[in-house]
């Protein structure tokens, strides 16, 4: 599985939720259904998201310059939650 294009194909075509204070309040709504976070995510934000068990936190392995840049995103992305992944197969990557 490319990443990069699943997730380009999840902010297409399903629901995609960006930055670390709305990914926050979907998690405490209960409707991020997988986070992903860059690299160089503050590690204050981390310890927050491994407080919720029933999440899935993928760490994407690049910057939030990168991130951004994957998400077809002309700023940095630190935090993003996936509600709907659309016709993307990016929740795959919960059973691997």
């Amino acid at each position: 599985m490319d990443f990069n294009a699943s997730l380009r194909r999840a902010i297409k075509t399903g629901t995609v939720i960006l930055g670390q204070n709305n990914t926050e309040k979907c998690i405490k709504e209960g409707k991020a259904q997988m986070v992903v976070v860059a690299g160089n995510c503050p590690a204050s934000f981390k310890e927050k998201l491994s407080t919720n068990e029933n999440l899935f936190i993928h760490t994407f392995e690049g910057s939030s310059v990168a991130l951004g840049k994957a998400c077809g995103k002309p700023f940095m992305v630190s935090t993003l939650a996936i509600i709907s992944p659309g016709e993307s197969d990016i929740l795959s990557l919960k059973r691997a």
